[in-house]
């Protein structure tokens, strides 16, 4: 199998490159952001250059992971929201259908709304954010114009190390490494982190059973920030000296202003009905992720 990787210079691009490089025949990978020397140019929002390098090319699997993830600048840069992560999946999904190809694309809890606490596979989305709206858009596209289709719903996503990891860990990380004392973390805001190297592994699986369609794919087990935070500083050794203070989301309101559901727990539902749910517990992935970080200096 030949496969096309696209957006794959991101957190979760380097996990999924390995774990595809390992099991196909050729694997090209590709990014606007050229920051690894295995990385080929391709704008996924540009319908020629897409058509252009898929038929130059020929995959026979695209797995497309480009996107832009940071809520607040997608709430305050729509337009490009919508250029990447809606009408970038409408590109790759109309190249993959003109060639017959496979496509895999990764979208988020965050097209659900938080109405309740759990949302498995079959629950009807209701996004809140701009983030959560395109994605959204590119799962429906791309259920409905590619028959052979895989797309993954992702949760709190760790994974990258310090170079790429834009979220939640190296945030809490980064600070700690600024020697700061308190860390202020919200407790109301509830989900399932969801690890790189799982992701990445279970995604293959599912993907050699040939079962197409729409997934939860999450780690076991549930949590809010603080919880994770609590677990950091323990990972890290630094629970004697650093204190972890719960707040609310109200918080950070100016600077985490776009909306979010205050629950996006996922349930892989289909996943573990069907036999193919490998993803392990989040707080065995965190510690697994944690050790990728330097040691921190203790007072």
């Amino acid at each position: 199998m030949r496969a096309l990787i696209t957006g794959a210079g991101g957190m979760l691009g380097e996990a999924v490159y390995q774990t595809a490089s390992s099991l196909y025949k050729e694997v090209r990978a590709s990014d606007i952001d050229l920051n690894e020397p295995w990385l080929h140019y391709l704008d996924v929002r540009d319908i020629r250059a897409v058509m252009t390098f898929c038929d130059d090319y020929k995959p026979d699997l695209i797995i497309h992971l480009a996107a832009l993830t940071d809520l607040e600048y997608c709430e305050v840069n729509a337009e490009e929201a919508w250029k990447t992560n809606a009408l970038g999946a409408e590109n790759v999904a109309l190249a993959a259908k003109k060639l017959g190809a496979t496509m895999v694309h990764i979208s988020t809890a965050g097209v659900f709304g938080g109405e309740k606490e759990f949302f498995h596979d079959f629950d009807v989305p209701n996004p809140l954010s701009i983030y959560g709206k395109s994605k959204y858009h590119a799962e429906q596209f791309v259920q409905q114009q590619v028959p052979n289709h895989y797309v993954f719903r992702a949760g709190w996503m760790m994974g990258g190390g310090p170079k790429k990891d834009k979220k939640f860990v190296n945030k809490v990380y980064q600070q700690l490494a600024r020697g700061v004392k308190e860390l202020f973390v919200v407790d109301d805001k509830l989900g399932t982190p969801t690890y790189t190297h799982d992701f990445s592994k279970n995604m293959s699986k599912v993907i050699d059973t040939v079962y197409y369609g729409l997934y939860n794919q999450v780690c076991g087990g549930s949590c809010s920030r603080y919880d994770v935070a609590l677990d950091l500083v323990t990972l890290w050794r630094v629970q004697d000296s650093v204190t972890v203070t719960k707040v609310s989301s109200d918080h950070f309101k100016q600077e985490y202003f776009a909306p979010r559901p205050e629950s996006e727990k996922l349930i892989n539902l289909k996943l573990s009905k069907r036999d193919i749910n490998f993803m392990r517990d989040w707080k065995t992935c965190l510690a697994e992720y944690a050790v990728q970080f330097p040691p921190l200096a203790r007072p």
